[in-house]
């Protein structure tokens, strides 16, 4: 039978470079089918050697799909880049070939006649090459069709093939440069693929962060804004806690921060989602009990199990800056700081339920007065859970009043101040903290 050949034109990685043509040597080994038509043909063990740009290299494999009931395929002898024979195994249908398809195979010569298991309709052409792209989504597939008929073999290209031959029209030389020009091909392709979902994955993140730490919508306001935000999720960029500030139209400056319990994603999509609502029932001239009771409904709605809750706090800045209504839902009081005066917490006497604890809870609004000029930090408990040490104790809400009066009287103010608590906080717990940070800061100047 003529040794199948394929078209020069299957061979671009010839002038392009990325193959380098080897002469086959006379006389040597070559691959046929065993007697047993079902069984495998191996010219040589898997060997590793060192090309020319010193990275270890693998003898390539070569699995041979097809069935010719003239005769078994017989291949020249094939070689990789270094020189080393190309290993070949045979199978008749594509049961055999997915008992021989081993991580060790790197490209696939399919016989396009080959018929496609459990399929009575023949005129899909090509289904035996999608059936096979199926099995072996991640293996080179070069496609074998019948002398003058390229138009079917371009049709494999489109389809998911990286080259096809044509039977008649290849020596070992040629068929060796189109097993290497596909396999590099498709590790080309699916690193582009690989890097292209990578994009996808990042800008998706992305807009998510966006999701979960919003643009403050201040335009008008005289108080300044700082945040900072660390997930305790390892390599997370969302966590369970959220935050949020809208100026509404009389003037007053609305400012929340809550914590969804738990660190996993679903918690994070939670948060986003009470943040959203928050902002809409704050434009739309909710406050107090009454948006917190709404909140909770929302979080009721969304939640995927009855055990979850949300801690918030919510304050409303008058539009002198000079008072504020203060709700707590289970969360920490805020921080207040004023010039000659230490550091102190809001009153919490007041305190109400998490949401999503208690059907038909309530909410008091407290109100407290702020004064000329003051700075006033909102946060969540994982500033104030993390480890003093490598023994039990927590740094507590007492600890973080002494550790932000001492970097208010060091000169602190702003993002600086946000920066320095954060990352002390994580030094005093010996590393990473394993729940979410949440802190903003709002302050006014006379």
């Amino acid at each position: 039978m003529p040794v199948p050949v394929p078209r020069q034109r299957a061979i671009p990685a010839v002038e392009s470079g990325l193959a380098q043509a080897v002469m086959p040597t006379a006389g040597g080994p070559s691959a046929e089918h065993a007697p047993n038509r079902g069984a495998v043909a191996e010219q040589t063990d898997t060997t590793h050697t060192t090309g020319a740009t010193g990275t270890a290299h693998t003898s390539l494999t070569l699995l041979l799909i097809e069935d010719d009931p003239g005769g078994s395929t017989v291949l020249p002898e094939l070689l990789d880049r270094s020189g080393k024979p190309i290993r070949v195994r045979s199978a008749r249908n594509l049961t055999e070939a997915e008992r021989l398809l081993t991580d060790d195979v790197h490209c696939i010569l399919l016989d396009l006649a080959l018929p496609a298991p459990g399929r009575g309709d023949d005129s899909d052409e090509l289904a035996v090459l999608k059936h096979v792209l199926e099995l072996a989504p991640r293996h080179a597939v070069l496609a074998l069709t019948a002398t003058g008929d390229a138009e079917r073999g371009e049709e494999a290209v489109r389809v998911g093939a990286q080259d096809y031959l044509l039977r008649d029209e290849l020596d070992g030389r040629l068929l060796s440069r189109a097993i290497r020009y596909a396999v590099e091909r498709k590790r080309s392709d699916s690193a582009e693929r690989r890097l292209a979902e990578g994009r996808v994955r990042a800008q998706e993140n992305r807009r998510l962060e966006r999701g979960l730490l919003p643009t403050p919508l201040l335009e008008g306001s005289s108080l300044r804004f700082a945040a900072r935000y660390r997930p305790g999720r390892s390599r997370a960029l969302l966590g369970g806690d959220f935050y949020d500030v809208v100026r509404t139209s009389d003037g007053t400056v609305h400012a929340m921060i809550g914590d969804v319990c738990g660190h996993g994603p679903d918690e994070a999509a939670l948060g986003v989602e009470l943040r959203i609502a928050w902002r809409a029932l704050t434009l739309a001239g909710l406050c107090g009990d009454e948006l917190l009771g709404t909140l909770q409904q929302v979080l009721e709605h969304e939640r995927s199990d009855e055990e979850i809750f949300a801690t918030l706090c919510t304050v409303d800045i008058a539009p002198d800056g000079r008072r504020a209504g203060l709700c707590l839902a289970g969360h920490p009081s805020p921080l207040l700081a004023r010039p000659g005066r230490a550091a102190k917490l809001l009153p919490y006497d007041n305190n109400g339920p998490a949401l999503g604890l208690l059907p038909g809870a309530r909410w008091p609004r407290m109100q407290v007065e702020l004064g000329a000029e003051w700075s006033l930090m909102l946060y969540t408990d994982g500033l104030i859970e993390g480890r003093i040490g490598p023994g039990r104790e927590r740094l507590g809400q007492d600890g973080m009043v002494s550790m932000v009066r001492r970097q208010l009287a060091e000169g602190l103010r702003g993002e600086a101040l946000l920066r320095a608590a954060v990352s002390e906080v994580r030094e005093l717990n010996g590393g990473e903290l394993t729940d979410d940070v949440a802190v903003l800061l709002l302050d006014r100047a006379p």
